[in-house]
């Protein structure tokens, strides 16, 4: 049986993750407060930035970056994405 969070970015009760993604205190908020689905999109939006914006992860300045985008995708509010960025086409 799935469990239900209400997600603070849809604003809705929707399917929670089976797991916190993370340890610690901001797993546990993550995985009490954001949707299965609002999670994969951040990590779908996550690595369109690392790849676009060259970030490399060993990088202290690039996961900070991640982790405050990370914060505004997750809450709702305007975040950044990628100069140039072209969706591919739906065909």
């Amino acid at each position: 049986m799935s469990r239900t969070v209400y997600c603070k970015k849809y604003q809705r009760e929707m399917e929670g993750l089976t797991k916190p993604p993370y340890p610690g205190p901001k797993g546990e908020d993550i995985f009490e407060n954001v949707s299965s689905q609002a999670w994969a999109e951040w990590q779908a939006h996550q690595t369109m930035l690392i790849n676009e914006k060259h970030l490399s992860l060993v990088d202290p300045e690039s996961r900070k970056y991640l982790q405050g985008e990370m914060e505004k995708f997750l809450s709702g509010a305007d975040y950044d994405k990628a100069e140039g960025y072209v969706p591919p086409s739906e065909g």
